[in-house]
């Protein structure tokens, strides 16, 4: 097996066996990944290299990916006023994230990038304070851990 092979193995198995609040995190990295890369194309030599054109539209588009993504995965029913506030901020990066791909302008990229920043800070807090301990947790029922 190759190197190249390897890794995507590991990935794959990384997400298979990630927790929900994990897979969040890890679309919230991805999604800042992409705009970052937009955003150093667009304040970079742009107007000498319009053939970064195509690479700043994948990377913006690969942004409003992921965060559709996170849009379709709220519980709107169970999640409550929390719910509907992301929903609705997701929506307004998306709509930054088109007039930014529209418009080539980095500007509007950075805020929403920023605001990923933090809310990708407050799931890993939430994560972090909601994960039990190995030496919390009790035996599944049933076993015989004593012997």
């Amino acid at each position: 097996m190759g190197y190249n092979q390897a890794l995507s193995a590991y990935r794959e198995t990384r997400v298979r066996t990630a927790s929900q609040g994990t897979l969040v995190v890890m679309l919230y990295d991805g999604a800042i990944r992409h705009l970052g890369e937009a955003i150093s194309l667009l304040e970079g030599d742009f107007g000498k290299a319009p053939d970064k054109i195509e690479k700043i539209n994948n990377h913006i588009l690969k942004g409003q990916e992921i965060i559709t993504e996170l849009m379709a995965s709220l519980d709107l029913a169970g999640g409550g006023d929390i719910a509907k506030n992301l929903l609705s901020l997701y929506a307004w990066f998306n709509d930054q994230l088109v007039q930014a791909n529209m418009e080539k302008q980095a500007g509007k990229i950075i805020p929403v990038r920023a605001m990923m920043e933090d809310l990708r800070l407050a799931w890993v807090e939430i994560i972090n304070s909601t994960a039990v301990p190995a030496e919390v947790q009790s035996a599944p029922a049933g076993i015989n851990i004593a012997g």
